[in-house]
C-alpha cells in the first residue's frame, strides 16, 4: 500500500518523522499515488493523521482518484457522516474514521450515520 501524510499529519507525522505533503500541494500526492500504482501497490492511503482538524481535502482527493486505477483510501479528520460522504463523493474508496470511533460516547448511532451516509454513494459492496 501506498502511505502519504498530508499537514497536518498529527500524531502519525510526528513519529514517523514523516516529510509531510502540503495540504494544497496535489501534484506530489498524485506523483506519489501513481509511483505506489507503477510499483504494483494495491492501494493509496491519503492520511490527514489521527485526530486531525481538517480531513484532506477534496480537491486532493479527486484529482487523485481521477489519475490511479488502484483503490483510494482516506483517513484523518473525518468525524461524521456529512464528511464521510463528501470525501466518498469526492472519490475516496475507503474511509478510515478510526479516532472519532474510539472517542465517540454513542458509538453505535454515529456509525450507522456513517454507514446510511455513505450507502448513499455509489461506494457501499
Amino acid at each position: 500500500m501506498g502511505y502519504v501524510i498530508v499537514e497536518p499529519g498529527m500524531t502519525a507525522g510526528k513519529i514517523g518523522e514523516a516529510d509531510l505533503i502540503g495540504r494544497d500541494d496535489v501534484e506530489t500526492a498524485v506523483g506519489y499515488a501513481l509511483a505506489a500504482q507503477y510499483l504494483g501497490m494495491q492501494f493509496f492511503y491519503l492520511e490527514a493523521g489521527s485526530g486531525a482538524p481538517n480531513p484532506v481535502s477534496n480537491e486532493m482527493i479527486s484529482t487523485v482518484k481521477q489519475n490511479i486505477d488502484i483503490p483510494l483510501i482516506v483517513g484523518g479528520g473525518i468525524r461524521d457522516a456529512d464528511t464521510a460522504y463528501e470525501k466518498a463523493e469526492a472519490g475516496a474508496d475507503i474511509i478510515i474514521t478510526g479516532t472519532t470511533l474510539e472517542m465517540e460516547k454513542n458509538l453505535r448511532k454515529t456509525l450507522t450515520d456513517i454507514i446510511k451516509a455513505l450507502e448513499k454513494t455509489d461506494k457501499m459492496i
